[in-house]
């Protein structure tokens, strides 16, 4: 059974009737109910399309959120190979929040670096929601620096609401551990293909979204807060943030039209959680077309079209 999002109430009476009908017809073989399934099963893909075809900021929000959506270990276990992960960050201790490591991707070798957020109140715990402290970013540098060594493409996915902000991360020097990888991903001379699969928060999102080529899945967000910490500041009252939501421009279109990211990933109708194989194998294509880009390219100048893109934002606003 699916988590129903509160403006998804139409969708879920109609799949709840059609749950009915069909344990009805399990129960009692001479009811035939497969008519009114199929009407009902019509009305429930109006009903998607009507309610998907104009989300606004604070609904995309929440489905980038679902508890349900793909997120790091499915995206890694689909598309690559003899993924190896690297734990620590030979300074202080292992953050479970970033995933990194070295894996093939169709056959090319690659350096993975992504954000697990968790899906069971386990695994939450055990990765922290995804709030990656600063020896998480400190391990992806070293896995960077590994990548530049070694001539391996970087691969990143991004799901997070934003670094953690605990006293003890802070101490550690958090901040410095973000501009550290920050700095790192700008200086690579090897590919960095970046795509945000949910939310992507503030410096905890670009400390390793700092691409060559950033992609968005559709109903994705990327923010330099999340709605809620920016309705705090701006308003004193988390309860507008809807209203944050839509102003700050955190949605994949709003992003696209600002040169901000360079694409769009489609997601199956009603989200990614709906179909997961699928968006996760389109993922895979665009990330694979993506490196295509950059065959023949000498490492100083894949460095540079990562400068220059990053150097041009704003610029034509």
């Amino acid at each position: 059974m699916h988590n129903y999002l509160d403006f998804e109430k139409p969708i879920s009476d109609l799949e709840g009737k059609i749950h009915e009908l069909k344990k009805l017809a399990l129960e009692d073989e001479s009811i035939d109910t497969s008519d009114e399934v199929g009407r009902l099963e019509v009305r429930v893909r109006e009903a998607m399309l009507d309610i998907y075809s104009k989300l606004n900021a604070w609904q995309k929000t929440q489905v980038a959120r679902h508890p349900q959506r793909p997120h790091f270990v499915d995206y890694s276990a689909a598309l690559f190979e003899e993924f190896t992960p690297l734990a620590g960050d030979r300074k202080f201790s292992e953050d479970a929040a970033i995933q990194a490591g070295l894996a093939r991707f169709r056959g090319l070798p690659v350096a993975v670096i992504g954000q697990e957020k968790g899906n069971d109140t386990k695994t939450r715990l055990k990765h922290n929601f995804g709030s990656a402290r600063p020896e998480g970013y400190r391990k992806a540098i070293r896995v960077l620096e590994m990548a530049d060594r070694f001539d391996l493409p970087v691969i990143t996915l991004i799901d997070t609401a934003g670094a953690y902000p605990g006293v003890g991360a802070e101490e550690r020097g958090q901040a410095e551990a973000i501009a550290r990888s920050t700095e790192m991903c700008l200086n690579l001379r090897v590919p960095i293909i970046s795509v945000v699969v949910g939310e992507g928060g503030s410096g905890g999102a670009i400390a390793i979204a700092t691409g060559n080529r950033v992609y968005m899945l559709e109903h994705s967000i990327y923010s330099v807060i999340s709605p809620e910490g920016a309705a705090s500041i701006l308003w004193r009252d988390p309860t507008r943030a809807k209203e944050a939501a839509t102003n700050m421009k955190i949605t994949a279109e709003d992003l696209k039209s600002l040169g901000i990211i360079d694409g769009i990933i489609p997601e199956p109708l009603g989200g990614a959680h709906r179909d997961p194989d699928s968006v996760i194998a389109a993922t895979g294509d665009v990330i694979a077309n993506a490196l295509g880009e950059f065959s023949g390219r000498s490492r100083d100048q894949i460095r540079n079209d990562r400068r220059q893109k990053f150097l041009a934002m704003g610029r034509s606003l």
